[in-house]
């Protein structure tokens, strides 16, 4: 969403409501003016999650929302600069870690190096599902390697929620750590019960029930040698529809474990994302209309356990003023302009429109 005093009328495709276009429209367009003041100059004026990377002929720019809703890193290469989303990307190329963005910062790097600017006052509000999901398990986040806060994040429902069972298995890959955590504050074995295809993606985001269902079978496979005649713990980072969990279960039994006791490394999502996130709409959400048994029930498992959200901000050593926690309690940090429409296209103007024209008093 953008707010400014004046109008903005940027020519654009008719089907395009794509926020990045739109952006990168009003940048460029700076009679007058410098990229670099333009940028000072529009950001403020820009509600919502971004983390933005551009350059000019001699100038790489970046820069992170006021709430630093996602993660923005700089990093330095023996000839030269990279900016990513996550400081695994650096590892990757071989860059040295800088630091973070910082929430309303514009960074500028050139030939004479690193320059950087506030546009904005700071309002802290870290995605908290970055640190359950999202991110990396190697990545640095707030001085804190991700898959550190998931194991610890795993050691909560171990104590809240104990099972009498003979292995601990994840979901793999994103509930692996939280798994390990489980196992070591339960004292009950670790094992792999289950194997990833690591040709297929995430199936939470894909677009269509179909797809998504498809994709959790082509996901993943259980070791019958492994988990056949056992009790099992099964960790997993988070129920959004409940399709995995319910496939899952499915096939667990199918392999022929004998119980099946869910655990979950994250509260229940009860609200939509809409940050950046393809997040489901809150009627497909399976936690927002049933109970925590009821859930149990729907996918088939013999206990269920969430950990507490007090206990997964603690595990995370954010303090909770300083984190979206909106899918979990739907406090959201950016005002919605429009509470009425729950979906996923609510910040999008209609697709018809061949123009922007914004005309919001702040």
């Amino acid at each position: 969403m953008i707010k400014d005093d004046d109008h903005l009328d940027i020519r654009m495709p008719p089907a395009s409501t794509n926020d990045t276009s739109v952006v990168t429209q009003l940048l460029a367009h700076h009679p007058g003016q410098t990229v670099e003041e333009r940028a000072v100059d529009l950001l403020p004026k820009i509600r919502g999650a971004y983390s933005f990377v551009w350059m000019d002929e001699h100038t790489l720019y970046a820069a992170r929302d006021p709430q630093g809703i996602r993660p923005l890193v700089p990093g330095r290469l023996e000839r030269g600069w990279v900016v990513a989303s996550e400081t695994a990307a650096l590892d990757i190329v071989g860059a040295s870690f800088i630091r973070e963005i910082e929430p309303g910062e514009l960074i500028a790097i050139d030939e004479d190096g690193l320059r950087t600017q506030r546009f904005a006052e700071a309002a802290p509000k870290h995605c908290l599902f970055e640190f359950v999901y999202l991110a990396r398990p190697d990545t640095m986040m707030t001085g804190k390697r991700v898959h550190s806060v998931r194991v610890e994040i795993g050691r909560r429902p171990a104590k809240a929620f104990p099972a009498d069972a003979d292995l601990v298995i994840p979901t793999p890959e994103s509930g692996t750590p939280s798994a390990i955590g489980y196992a070591e504050a339960s004292g009950i074995p670790y094992g792999v019960g289950l194997v990833k295809n690591s040709y297929v993606g995430r199936t939470f985001i894909q677009p269509s029930e179909t797809i998504r269902q498809l994709g959790i079978r082509l996901k993943l496979n259980p070791l019958r040698d492994v988990i056949e005649g056992k009790r099992l713990v099964v960790v997993d980072d988070s129920i959004v529809r409940g399709n995995t969990q319910r496939a899952l279960v499915r096939m667990l039994r199918e392999a022929g474990a004998l119980e099946v006791h869910v655990r979950i490394a994250s509260p229940p999502v009860k609200w939509p994302c809409f940050y950046g996130i393809d997040f489901a709409t809150r009627a497909e959400l399976v936690a927002n209309g049933l109970t925590n048994d009821e859930i149990c029930r729907s996918i088939d498992a013999d206990s269920p356990g969430y950990i507490d959200l007090d206990d997964l901000i603690e595990a995370t050593a954010v303090a909770k003023d300083d984190l979206c926690r909106a899918c979990f309690d739907g406090v959201y940090p950016i005002e919605l302009p429009d509470a009425d429409r729950p979906g996923k296209h609510l910040l999008e103007m209609p697709a018809n429109a061949t123009a922007l024209s914004v005309l919001n008093n702040p």
